[in-house]
Order: structure tokens, then C-alpha cells, then sequence
């Protein structure tokens, strides 16, 4: 499997890290550590260093509550940061859900839109469709980020997520987009609640009937809060424990904050994944 995007064919024969670069002062989990260009540009680099595939940039908040940042000043914030990610030699996304960004971070050569409404919002599957081939991850998304936890959905959601994934990418293939640049977000804490939001992660392999790799983001969040008793900022060891577990039930991307550790223990479970085969091929 592989994930097609503006400039990279992203080889999903492994799982992927996609790390976190938030240019935003009011991030959950990072609010305004990395708010200024420099900043992020260098947090970029790290996250390479880190062993990050890559760099999903994003200039507005998702938290629940937070309002909605205006469009120049998203403009302001992401543009200069990915100007120069770009030439960093790895795929480079856009986490936005409005489109003039979308068409902006596209036309300075973004590979990935990244967008939490799915592009339900006007314009928006149309500034993807017109572009011959950049990657996009469809979220599922339930209400809106300022009332979505106040009214999280009810009963079985993981039927309600895979009918709307599959709704969306309908409309989205309907425009003519490929199949190889689509891939799929349950959206994990985006107006679920914390059963929810484990039972798509112990369900999660019903998600793959769709044969869209899955994208999948648990790096800090609140449900991982309250089963673990931490306050955000000490939540790296749940968070890693959460990654590798949406991997072994066949993730293929991990967006992440801790990059460096979410890698570590990838390799530590690839590792006892090839001894498994191996030992397979030896008793064949």
C-alpha cells in the first residue's frame, strides 16, 4: 500500500510517523512553544532528527471550545513555516479545513491536505480535486470543535464513522480525486466520548475494509487523561502506548507529538514482528 501525495509516493509497507508542528498559541497540549516561524522551523528539523516521515503544520487549534482563528492570521502563521519545510525533503501537510489555505500551502508545493471537517466545508473538495495529486486524510468529526464534546455522539460509533468515511470519499472520488491519495481518520476525541473512543481503537481493524490506509491520532488526548490519571503535558507514555496499539491493529500513519519515542518503540515492535515472520517462513 501507498499513499499518494504532490510529491512523494509514501510507501506504507511500514508504518509511518507524522509529527506535530503546531504554529499556534493555544494548542492543547503545546500552545505557543513553537508559535513564531523560527520556532517551528526548528522544531521541524528536530522532529526530523527524531525520525518523523512527515510534518503535519498547522496554524489554528482543534481543542474543544477554542474559537475559530481568522483566515489572514492563519495565513500568517503557517505560510512562512512551510515555505521552508518544504525544502526539507520529506512529505509536508496542511492541518487546515479552510480552503484558501488549502489552495496556498498547495501552490507553494504541500504534499498532504489534512483536514478535520473532511473538506465539507465550501471550496474545499474543489481546492483539492483541482490538484493532480496531492494526498488528503478525511476525518471523521462529530458537531464542531466549539460544542463537540458539550454533545458527543451516540451509541456504536464505529459504524457511524466508517459510513461517513465512506460518504465523503464517495463525493470526494465522485471529483475525480484517486483512490491512491485518499486516506482515512476516525478522529479520535473529535466528539466522542472516552468508550468511544476506545472501541474504535479495539475495533479499529473494521475500518480497514474500506482499503484506505488509516491515519490515526491519540498523541495526548483527553481520553488517554482519564484512564491514566495525567495532566496533558505528562501523557508521552500513554500516548506511545496508543500509537503502537493503533499500529498493531493496522494503522499506517501515527500523527504524533513525541516523535522520538513513538520511533523507538516502533522499531522494538518491528523488530518482534520480523521474528514472527521469520519464524513463520521456517515452520512453512
Amino acid at each position: 500500500m501507498y499513499w499518494q501525495t504532490s510529491r512523494h509516493r509514501i510507501d506504507l509497507a511500514q508504518p509511518r510517523v507524522m509529527g506535530i508542528v503546531n504554529v499556534t498559541p493555544d494548542s492543547f497540549s503545546d500552545g505557543g512553544r513553537h508559535a513564531g516561524a523560527r520556532a517551528a522551523l526548528a522544531h521541524c528539523e528536530q522532529l526530523l532528527r527524531d525520525g518523523a516521515d512527515i510534518l503535519d503544520i498547522g496554524g489554528e487549534s482543534t481543542r474543544p471550545g477554542t474559537p475559530p482563528v481568522p483566515l489572514e492570521e492563519e495565513l500568517a502563521r503557517v505560510l512562512p513555516v512551510l515555505r521552508q519545510a518544504i525544502g526539507l525533503g520529506v512529505p509536508v501537510s496542511i492541518d487546515t479545513y479552510k480552503p484558501t489555505v488549502m489552495q496556498a500551502a498547495l501552490d507553494l508545493g504541500a504534499d498532504i491536505v489534512n483536514d478535520i471537517w473532511a473538506l465539507r466545508q465550501p471550496g474545499a473538495a474543489a481546492a483539492v480535486a483541482g490538484h493532480p495529486s496531492c494526498g488528503v486524510c478525511l476525518m471523521h468529526m462529530h458537531g464542531e470543535p466549539q460544542s463537540m464534546q458539550r454533545s458527543p455522539m451516540d451509541g456504536d460509533a464505529l459504524p457511524q464513522v466508517l459510513a461517513f468515511l465512506q460518504r465523503e470519499t464517495g463525493r470526494l472520488q465522485a471529483l475525480g480525486v484517486a483512490r491512491a491519495r485518499i486516506a482515512w481518520d476516525p478522529g479520535i476525541g473529535f466528539g466522542k466520548t472516552v468508550a468511544q473512543n476506545f472501541a474504535l481503537l479495539a475495533r479499529q481493524r473494521e475500518l480497514l475494509a474500506g482499503g484506505y490506509p488509516l491515519l490515526v491520532g491519540w498523541s495526548r488526548k483527553s481520553s488517554l487523561g482519564a484512564v491514566s490519571g495525567l495532566p496533558v503535558d505528562e501523557r508521552m507514555l500513554p500516548s506511545v502506548a496508543a500509537a503502537l496499539l493503533a499500529v498493531e491493529r493496522g494503522a499506517r500513519v501515527v500523527r504524533v507529538h513525541d516523535v522520538r519515542e513513538t520511533v523507538a518503540a516502533l522499531k522494538v515492535w518491528a523488530a518482534m514482528k520480523s521474528n514472527d515472520e521469520s519464524k513463520g517462513r521456517d515452520a512453512n
